[in-house]
């Protein structure tokens, strides 16, 4: 298991957020749409020049700009061999 960004992820990939390095009011405006430690998340999609990032947790999906999923640290599997 290893730990990227958000905006990182490929397009059905999953894990659980690991930390939200934003602080102020983006670290609280991201932690109040419920991307908090220990969510699962699955990315679903992007637009066409890849900004925003569409994404899947707690039974909904949301998009975020690539700046706000740049704060948000993810935990991810070893793909397997």
């Amino acid at each position: 298991m290893h730990q990227v960004q958000l905006r990182q992820m490929s397009i059905n990939q999953s894990g659980i957020i690991h930390a939200v390095k934003a602080s102020g009011e983006l670290g609280r405006r991201i932690r109040d749409m419920g991307l908090v430690p220990g969510t699962p998340v699955t990315i679903v999609g992007r637009a066409p020049l890849f900004d925003p990032v569409a994404l899947r947790l707690r039974d909904f999906t949301m998009t975020l700009r690539n700046n706000e999923a740049d704060h948000i640290m993810v935990n991810i599997e070893d793909p397997q061999p």
